[in-house]
């Protein structure tokens, strides 16, 4: 029977991302070796480097590892684990998790050590603090985000100008740079391209240009409801003005990549997006080679510059077949050695200290060193106050700035009906008051 249920979901996580490969039910080699699953997504270097780790973890162990492929979404993503995980398939042994999802998912993984140990203390204390659910550290992290600003160096040098420090600065340089090349020929290029789809990401982009506008979180840490201020209303206000004018209409439907593509094939001038882009700007086949600076994201009109937390832990399933196995290979991926190599290869934000002052990894990605500070206190999504309730309130959130952005409500109608739900979820949910 439980072959059967986790057969029939495998057949679901084909229907939502059709190169999942970690259906297959294949025996274990004649030898003893034992099969462990990984999941890994696949934005810009993503999947590769995690196959390699894997393998090489794979060659030293002498086991088998199946990198399961699952959908960049992180929304889909996470659905896609809720329903494998709520029915108790061992379809995957270790999970690729967001850094806002160890307290939705907790009551199905398993605890990988504590905070003290070797395996907790190496990272930075406040991820493994999120990590930590009810005394159990059920993640440990594998890279860390936050968002920033990337822009043409040739292009600011070329109309002498500066990079912006403000929204307001950004808005006028983006629109002045992007008439001028237009003019000049190049058509297709935008001032500004960012992450406007209805998803995750739209929480992080919003919650930063609130959040620089002294508008806050959504809820603060005590779970009141805040967003629905006019500060919060100024930044969205804002915002809705780029799309049509320095951003294109259809960036209301950009995740990471499709901002990164406009952006790489030198169509824009600017982009918010995570460091990963930024080895695959350098690459070797890149347009923008050697043409692309990043920055701290700019500030509101009170001077603060914010920057969302991101990034994403390895976690065991509780339903694994093999859980010892599973836990070795997320220690070995999470470890020293290994995330200098992502950092190196794909400019993956390790959550080790130490790392930041590496010689290797800072000639590969020098903005590591001037933005550590933004790294390392970037803002939190209310991840913990919401508890199993977040997704639920980033999708109402993400929906009324969509409407916002689309013209389809105004900033003040939005917040308003917004802050009508949320109070509904927040009470219902039991949040802290």
């Amino acid at each position: 029977m439980h072959r059967r249920r986790s057969m029939v979901l495998c057949l679901l996580a084909v229907a939502l991302l059709p190169a999942t490969t970690g259906c297959s039910r294949q025996p274990s080699a004649g030898d003893g070796a034992a099969l462990v699953r990984i999941s890994c997504g696949a934005v810009g270097l993503e999947y590769q480097l995690c196959r390699e780790g894997a393998e090489r973890w794979a060659r030293g162990s002498g086991h088998r590892v199946e990198v399961v492929s699952t959908p960049n979404s992180t929304t889909e993503r996470l659905a896609l684990y809720q329903q494998l995980l709520g029915a108790g398939a061992d379809d995957i042994d270790v999970l690729q998790v967001d850094v806002v999802w160890p307290g939705i998912l907790a009551s199905h993984l398993l605890e990988l050590g504590t905070a003290g140990d070797d395996a907790g203390a190496q990272h930075f204390p406040a991820i493994i603090e999120n990590n930590t659910i009810d005394g159990r550290l059920v993640a440990l992290p594998w890279f860390t985000d936050a968002g920033v600003l990337y822009y043409r160096k040739d292009l600011l040098e070329k109309y002498q100008a500066p990079v912006p420090g403000t929204w307001a600065e950004l808005a006028t340089t983006a629109a002045r740079i992007q008439d001028a090349e237009r003019a000049a020929g190049n058509e297709r290029m935008w001032g500004f391209v960012w992450q406007g789809r209805a998803y995750e990401g739209l929480t992080c982009n919003a919650l930063e240009w609130i959040a620089s506008y002294g508008g806050g979180t959504i809820v603060d840490a005590t779970g009141r409801v805040t967003v629905d201020n006019p500060r919060a209303r100024a930044a969205l206000e804002h915002a809705a003005a780029w799309v049509g004018t320095i951003s294109p209409p259809g960036v209301l439907n950009y995740a990471e990549e499709e901002a990164r593509g406009v952006f790489q094939s030198g169509n824009a001038v600017f982009m918010r997006n995570w460091p990963y882009a930024w080895s695959l700007a350098q690459g070797e086949d890149s347009p923008v080679r050697e043409r692309v600076g990043v920055a701290a994201l700019p500030a509101g009109p009170g001077g603060q510059s914010v920057a969302t937390l991101g990034g994403w832990q390895l976690a065991v399933s509780r339903y694994s077949r093999h859980p010892e196995l599973a836990i070795e290979l997320v220690r070995f991926l999470t470890g020293a050695e290994e995330q200098k190599r992502r950092a190196i290869a794909g400019a993956y934000n390790p959550t080790i200290a130490e790392l930041y002052s590496d010689p290797e990894v800072l000639a590969a990605n020098p903005f590591f060193g001037e933005l550590y500070e933004t790294f390392t206190h970037a803002s939190p999504r209310p991840s913990s106050v919401a508890g199993e309730s977040y997704n639920e309130l980033s999708s109402e959130f993400w929906s009324a700035v969509s409407s916002v952005l689309a013209g389809r409500a105004s900033a003040a109608d939005a917040l308003a009906t917004l802050a009508t739900r949320l109070e509904r979820l927040v009470h219902g949910a039991g949040a802290q008051t």
